[in-house]
């Protein structure tokens, strides 16, 4: 009997683990279809707070300016799976990641210092951004330029957020993606992913956290900072990047230069998706020279699903193809190892 007391004691003593935590996720949904969620983070987790220094609210022109969304399509084999997205909604976008099997959401953080502390580094200093968007990332304290406190960082705004979403939508088994005690994330279970200031991020984030994946569209840059070569939590074959040529962050040599720090010519060489099929040759580094009228800013967008993607002669977007295999590529797939 006390054999069997200490026992009991012991796996009392173990940390709590759910009997389904690695079992593959699937929907028992009655009526299976596409959900689509809206939540104010404000009202989600008490919290939170406004920063109107870095103009970070969470209302603007008397509209909500913290709502966050969230979407599942149920109809769809799930892949297990969660997208961070960190820029604004793009239903283009999330749908096609839906149609993948995957989950998505995009927070509202403290991402708007970019604004004004954009071209704020003194010199020599080249840490400056990457560190004000780890303390954005994270909620603790890495850069002395700005204040975001836990409840308002990326890390907490997705883990309330999906907390939320597990009691809200139980047909979408949003609680996959949290730990046992529901204290955490299950950031290997995440593919986190942006454009621009958000590729960026999303970049220097997977640095410090590993996650499943990182995808990177028309980024990252954060001109000459360094914090792209440094060690990586998330080994480098899991980012992938896809940009414009006539992007000013790829003619100003921003993005292939961090796509090198980053270690991808490992993988592959840069390949033009608009001369070669999918996959790619497994490479990470994804470029088109699609028409876009000679315009910078519209090949800045044109890389995302939405209104700025090119289009075929029958009015279908010529990357369809490439968004896939962004998203689903396995990533243990890699092509050959090149100099540069």
């Amino acid at each position: 009997m006390k054999t069997l007391l200490r026992l009991i004691a012991l796996v009392l003593m173990l940390p709590s683990i759910s009997p389904a935590a690695d079992a593959p996720l699937t929907f028992n949904d009655p009526k299976p279809h596409r959900y689509e969620l809206t939540g104010r983070a404000s009202q989600i987790d008490p919290r939170t707070r406004p920063h109107p220094e870095i103009d970070f609210v969470f209302e603007k022109d008397g509209k909500p300016a913290d709502v966050e969304n969230a979407s599942v399509d149920t109809r769809v084999p799930p892949q297990g799976k969660l997208v961070i997205w960190l820029m604004g909604y793009s239903a283009p976008l999330v749908e096609r990641v839906n149609s993948y099997g995957l989950h998505a959401i995009r927070v509202h953080y403290a991402n708007s210092w970019f604004g004004k502390l954009g071209n704020a580094a003194p010199p020599g200093d080249t840490q400056f951004l990457g560190n004000i968007r780890l303390e954005a990332a994270t909620g603790e304290d890495f850069s002395p330029v700005v204040d975001i406190p836990k409840p308002d960082g990326l890390m907490e705004r997705a883990l309330q957020f999906v907390k939320w979403l597990a009691q809200t939508n139980p047909p979408g088994h949003w609680d996959y993606f949290l730990t046992a005690d529901h204290q955490a994330l299950r950031w290997d279970r995440v593919i986190i992913a942006g454009a621009s200031h958000g590729a960026t991020t999303a970049t220097r984030f997977a640095k410090y956290q590993r996650v499943d994946r990182v995808v990177m569209f028309c980024g990252p840059r954060d001109q000459t900072e360094t914090w792209q070569a440094l060690p990586s939590a998330t080994p480098a074959n899991r980012f992938f990047g896809f940009s414009h040529v006539l992007d000013g962050g790829w003619t100003g040599h921003h993005y292939d230069r961090s796509w090198a720090m980053l270690g991808l010519q490992q993988f592959g060489p840069i390949v033009n998706v608009d001369q070669a099929q999918p996959p790619y040759g497994n490479t990470r580094r994804l470029i088109t020279d699609a028409e876009v009228k000679n315009d910078p800013r519209r090949a800045h967008s044109s890389v995302v699903p939405g209104g700025a993607a090119v289009k075929d002669v029958n009015g279908k977007y010529l990357h369809e193809a490439v968004w896939r295999y962004l998203f689903t590529q396995p990533v243990d797939q890699v092509g050959q190892a090149v100099e540069k």
